[in-house]
């Protein structure tokens, strides 16, 4: 008489050959942290298009995503790097428009009277003499 034998369905080669498989690999509890990936781009994007403004908009909603990511980032434990760079990449894109913003209101002040010279000759004379002084 044989002893009873319990018959297993997978297969001891699949084991072997595919001990990597995605099924074993331990995984992080939260998942991938998505917003701190979203508002890293949208800081790099915000400060390298800060000098035309618009990168203070991108500034705002990266900062608000890295917020929030911030705060996954403590449940999960994923994404704070990212969060992080996210996050001070956005403020400094808003610091930078904001600069730009005074800068081109302050040109634009000393240079008004300029604006209705002819030649561009002429225009780059009064500017010139405009932020001398004279």
């Amino acid at each position: 008489m044989t002893p009873n034998r319990t018959v297993s369905t997978t297969s001891t080669w699949a084991a072997e050959t595919a001990p990597y498989s995605t099924s074993t690999r331990p995984r992080a509890s939260g998942g991938a942290n998505g917003p701190a990936g979203a508002a890293m781009a949208l800081g790099v994007i915000g400060l390298s298009t800060s000098i035309v403004f618009i990168g203070g908009l991108f500034g705002v909603l990266g900062l608000i995503l890295g917020s929030v990511a911030l705060k996954k980032s403590g449940r999960t434990g994923t994404g704070r790097t990212k969060a992080v760079t996210g996050v001070v990449t956005s403020v400094l894109a808003i610091v930078v428009a904001v600069l730009a913003g005074f800068f081109f209101v302050w040109y634009a002040n000393q240079t008004q009277e300029c604006y209705r010279l002819d030649s561009f000759r002429q225009y780059t004379e009064c500017v010139h003499r405009q932020l001398a002084g004279n």
